[in-house]
This record gives structure tokens, C-alpha cells and sequence, in this order.
């Protein structure tokens, strides 16, 4: 029966082989939603091989800037180079970013991003922060305060330990959302703030929506160094706090 067992499993991965084969391969044609090799179309409602989608994006930026393309976003490729600050290839080096000037809301400036954390943004933006706004004020973000993507440094800034993700542009820190009508909800006066009410909803609402999309969301109760912004990044971890 063992044997048997075996061989029945051989078979069946070998037929999920085939099959994967034949899907990647255009021998057999499928939806875009149940194709894992299809490009990601942004704008698309996410589904289950949203996130693997967006995983290829991130080791191909020439297939990512094409994604882009047919968004809202308004980018320019730049060139890879090395760091400004230390003068090596390695150190703090910029690899596959795009200068983003805005998308469909108004940036308090522009900023240097990896085009995977461009893409993730565009997922956020149009899957999770809009709705979330929509659905607490009837509204829609106009405008977002961030405090930066790019600094070479470690993590919190300290002389020795890893890279921060903003070490490679890989990470954005947003502090504030701005509706249409000039509502402002901002992190380090409206998450915890006793009263604060839908604005409270609202940020909490858009930490969660973050982790559909990010790979790192920090937030106001991971620790003091957070309390005035959600840290948003694309790095090797995985944390939802």
C-alpha cells in the first residue's frame, strides 16, 4: 500500500509538472486570474495569485515599469547607480527605481522608490486606501504626507546592525491622508486619540489593508519610534504590526 502511495504521488506531481509546464509554456491557454505566469494587471480586483504576481515584479523591473504603465502613476525610470553617500556599488546602492511624481492623489513631494514598492503602493492605493476612505467618509484621499523612501542608513539610524530598507529605497513612511474636502487624519494625532473616532477606523483600516500588499507594515503600536507614521516596505520579512 506504501508503494502504492508513492507512486500515486509521483504521478500526480508529475502531472502537476506537465501541467504548469504547459500553462507557462502557451500550449494550454487559462484565465488570467488562474495564471501564475500572466502579468499582473494592477488595476484588477486582487486575487489569490496577486501576491506571487507581485513578487515576480519586484526581480523584473522592466516588466514592473510596463505594469506601471497602464496605471494612474505618474513615474520616470532612473538609472541604477551606486551610493551617493558612501561611493560604492553596494552600499545603500539604488537598483530598478522609478522617480514618482504622483499617482491619482497629490504626494507632499515626490520620491524614489524600487518599482516593487511603486507597484505595491498602486495596489494599496486603489484596492485598500480609496475604499477605506470611501467607506468611513463618503470621500476620497486627495493628497498623502509621507517623510521620505530613500536614506542611507541602518535600521532606527543606529552606527552598527543591518540596512534599513530605506537604505535601497525599498520602504515609505506615511504620516498623513488629506480627503477632497480638507479633512486631514493624521497617525500621531488620530490613531489613538480618545473621540477620534472614524479617523481612528479609517488608520486602522489602512494598517490592515497595508499587509495585503506589503511585506513589513509598522505602525504606532509596534513602538515609539512608529507613533507618528505607518512604515511600509518590500524587504525579505514578514511583519504585520
Amino acid at each position: 500500500m506504501a508503494r502504492l502511495l508513492r507512486w500515486l504521488a509521483l504521478v500526480l506531481l508529475l502531472a502537476a509538472a506537465g501541467a504548469a509546464a504547459a500553462v507557462w509554456g502557451g500550449l494550454v491557454a487559462v484565465p488570467a486570474t488562474y495564471d501564475p505566469w500572466a502579468p499582473l494587471d494592477l488595476r484588477a480586483e486582487p486575487d489569490w495569485l496577486t501576491g506571487f504576481k507581485l513578487a515576480r515584479l519586484e526581480r523584473d523591473p522592466e516588466q514592473c515599469r510596463a505594469a506601471l504603465g497602464d496605471t494612474g502613476l505618474r513615474f520616470t525610470a532612473l538609472p541604477d547607480r551606486g551610493s551617493p553617500d558612501r561611493g560604492s556599488d553596494e552600499d545603500c546602492a539604488l537598483r530598478g527605481v522609478v522617480r514618482v511624481s504622483r499617482s491619482e492623489v497629490a504626494f507632499s513631494s515626490g520620491f524614489i522608490a524600487t518599482c516593487g514598492l511603486a507597484a505595491a503602493w498602486t495596489l494599496f492605493e486603489t484596492h485598500a486606501m480609496q475604499p477605506a476612505a470611501e467607506r468611513h467618509f463618503g470621500s476620497r484621499v486627495a493628497r498623502v504626507e509621507h517623510l521620505g523612501t530613500y536614506a542611507c542608513r541602518n535600521v532606527y539610524g543606529r552606527a552598527e546592525g543591518r540596512r534599513s530598507e530605506h537604505a535601497s529605497a525599498n520602504a515609505i513612511d506615511l504620516a498623513a491622508f488629506v480627503l477632497a474636502d480638507g479633512t486631514r487624519i493624521g497617525v500621531l494625532n488620530d490613531w489613538g486619540a480618545a473621540g477620534a473616532g472614524a479617523k481612528a477606523a479609517f488608520l486602522r483600516d489602512l494598517r490592515d489593508g497595508a499587509c495585503r500588499f506589503f511585506d513589513v507594515v509598522l505602525g504606532p503600536e509596534y513602538n515609539d519610534a512608529h507613533r507618528n507614521h505607518f512604515h511600509l516596505d518590500m524587504g525579505a520579512f514578514r511583519s504585520c504590526r
